[in-house]
C-alpha cells in the first residue's frame, strides 16, 4: 500500500491544460535520449513559450524522465516516460501544483512497491537476471527484507551450479 494519497498529486494534463491557458502559443517537444539500453528507457521534453523561442532553440524549461523495462505497463514505456518528461519540465517553470511529482511520476512509486520482487526471484534460474533483478528492486526502493531474500535467491542459484 501506498504511504501517500495519489490524489494529492496534479496529473500532467492538468498542468499542461493551465499552461496552455497561460500561454498561448505554448510549444512541447520531445525526444527519447535512450531507448532501451540495458532495459532503460530516457526521455527529454522542452517548453516553449512561443514559436520564435522554439525557433532560436530557447527552451524556457526542459524536463528528463526514466523508465525501465518490465512491470505491468512495460509496454507503455514511451508514453510513460514522455509523458513524465513533459511533467518534469513543467514542474521547472513553476508549474507543479501543491507537488513537485506529478501524479504519473508517483503511480511509478506506486507500482514498484506493488511489484513482488521475491516472487519474481523464485522464478529466476540464471544468476544474471537475478542481479539484474536485484538491482532493479534496489533501484525502486524495495526494502531491506525484499532485496535479502532476492539477494539469498542469487547465492541458493549460484552454489546450486
Amino acid at each position: 500500500m501506498a504511504r501517500f494519497n495519489l490524489e494529492d498529486y496534479e496529473t500532467v494534463e492538468e498542468r499542461l491544460r493551465r499552461a496552455h491557458e497561460m500561454y498561448e502559443d505554448l510549444r512541447i517537444t520531445t525526444e527519447c535520449v535512450v531507448a532501451g539500453v540495458d532495459g532503460k528507457w530516457l526521455f527529454k521534453a522542452y517548453v516553449y513559450l512561443t514559436a520564435g523561442d522554439q525557433a532560436n532553440g530557447l527552451p524556457k524549461a526542459t524536463g528528463y524522465a526514466s523508465e525501465a523495462e518490465g512491470g505491468p505497463q512495460s509496454d507503455w514505456k514511451a508514453e510513460l516516460g514522455e509523458t513524465s518528461a513533459i511533467g518534469r519540465a513543467l514542474s521547472n517553470m513553476n508549474l507543479s501544483g501543491n507537488r513537485r511529482a506529478s501524479r504519473q511520476e508517483m503511480e511509478k512509486v506506486v507500482r514498484s512497491e506493488t511489484r513482488d520482487y521475491v516472487a519474481e526471484a523464485s522464478k529466476l534460474t540464471d544468476v544474471g537476471e537475478l542481479r539484474l533483478l536485484y538491482a532493479k528492486a534496489k533501484a525502486a526502493g524495495a526494502t531491506a527484507d525484499v532485496l535479502e531474500k532476492v539477494k539469498a535467491r542469487g547465492e541458493t542459484l549460484g552454489s546450486d551450479s
